[in-house]
């Protein structure tokens, strides 16, 4: 089966040695070479291609457009796999990649493909639905995770964490109780237990609610 690939780059020694690299391969042909955002998905909608190469960086913003791009695509074309190649091995990246899902997606470091047969593979992989990411883009999003000040929410069970969200949304005991179909006492159980995860037990009531709420929102980014 040979695999219609488009490929995103604006650099175009690294377009043209990508589009080389790729027309070596039987199983591929390369439909489409551009190098802006807005020509990729003109290119898309043209060729149909089974597959997309690209950098994140290129005109008109020199930002984030291979990533648009790719949320774009998972909107309009579902079954079009994205290969990103990137110099980048920043999480956010990869993390706004994958917000959506990392079905046929792949991230990998430019100066990391040292064989053409790892980008081939790539290819491949994402035309199956699967996907690749680069090792070293692990480590790092590993490591962010791991420098990340733990948050006293986490210690909430599922439900204490459920009672919690409604008691975000303004609800009373008894609108808690309804809402969860649980008995007032089982949230009256589930609210002292959550006050006192959270460090709470001794403040007044209504000075504690409001804190439990500013600690759930806060971890929420509210």
């Amino acid at each position: 089966m040979v695999l219609r690939v488009v490929v995103a780059e604006d650099n175009l020694l690294v377009r043209e040695g990508i589009v080389t690299l790729l027309e070596q391969e039987e199983t591929m042909l390369v439909v489409a070479a551009v190098g802006s955002y807005d020509e990729l998905l003109e290119a898309v909608d043209r060729e149909k291609p089974d597959v997309v190469v690209t950098d994140i960086r290129m005109p008109p913003t020199e930002t984030d457009e291979g990533i648009r791009a790719a949320l774009e695509l998972r909107e309009r074309t579902p079954d079009t796999g994205v290969v990103v190649l990137s110099q980048f091995a920043d999480p956010g990246y990869a993390l706004a990649l994958l917000n959506a899902g990392s079905k046929g997606r792949a991230y990998l470091l430019k100066d990391r493909v040292s064989e053409p047969s790892q980008l081939v593979s790539a290819i491949e992989e994402v035309a199956r639905g699967g996907s690749v990411i680069d090792p070293q883009v692990v480590d790092t999003l590993v490591s962010a995770r791991a420098a990340k000040p733990s948050s006293p929410i986490e210690r909430l069970t599922p439900r204490e964490r459920e009672v919690l969200e409604q008691m975000a949304q303004g609800r009373n005991n008894a609108g808690i109780a309804q809402a969860l179909f649980l008995s007032a006492h089982a949230v009256e159980k589930h609210i002292n237990s959550l006050f006192s995860k959270l460090g709470l037990s001794e403040e007044v009531d209504v000075h504690r609610r409001v804190k439990a709420v500013l600690l759930f929102l806060s971890d929420q980014g509210g």
